[in-house]
């Protein structure tokens, strides 16, 4: 089964997904990371190549389609962008007949304290934000929270991770892919038979 994480920047889809798929026993996927090795440049430049966002994701979405194709995929946990369930990316993920759409919500608050910035070459920028900076960021979070919900929308469920650390918030997550019909029993008994720290998580 394909776990799919959804949700707006900096929310917490990768740090959880890593996570969340070491405590299920599958292999974890950034899919912005796979689409730099996808197509051997930085998410930014190549995002500079394309006229719209649209034309990008549907450009992107190949790389998706490739990592799904990966014979450690079958079974895997695949941080999405915030844009992962609009264009090109949706018309690959609603064809996976095994997947799991989970959204992560946070407070903006809680976000922006978590907000990172990389330079053209995806490398990680050191910054500290301005008390006018974070007032503007806090306005574009909200902004993006508000853009993206639509799309959300079309997730199989929600999770709440406010006032969760990244362990506690792929716990969460966990539990509620095991509660869910969804709930894909052999990739979710091998976690807890795996020894990952379950029994005491349950």
């Amino acid at each position: 089964m394909r776990i799919f994480l959804a949700g707006i920047s900096c929310v917490g889809k990768t740090t959880i997904g890593a996570k969340l798929a070491d405590r299920l026993g599958c292999r974890f996927f950034d899919l912005d990371a796979e689409i730099e090795g996808f197509f051997g440049t930085p998410i930014d430049r190549l995002m500079k190549r394309h006229l719209t966002m649209n034309t990008f994701r549907n450009t992107a979405a190949q790389a998706l389609k490739h990592t799904l194709s990966l014979d450690d995929s079958a079974n895997c946990v695949i941080a999405l962008p915030p844009s992962g369930l609009l264009s090109g990316y949706w018309k690959v993920v609603k064809n996976v007949p095994d997947a799991t759409i989970v959204v992560l919500w946070d407070k903006p608050e809680n976000i922006l304290k978590r907000i990172t910035f990389y330079d053209d070459e995806s490398r990680l920028m050191e910054r500290i934000l301005t008390d006018r900076e974070k007032t503007y960021y806090l306005r574009k979070i909200k902004g993006d929270i508000s853009y993206f919900n639509t799309s959300f929308r079309r997730a199989h469920m929600s999770i709440d991770i406010t006032g969760c650390n990244p362990d506690a918030a792929a716990c969460k997550v966990r539990d509620a892919l095991i509660q869910s019909p969804l709930a894909p029993g052999k990739l979710l008994t091998r976690g807890v038979q795996d020894g990952r720290g379950e029994t005491a998580a349950l």
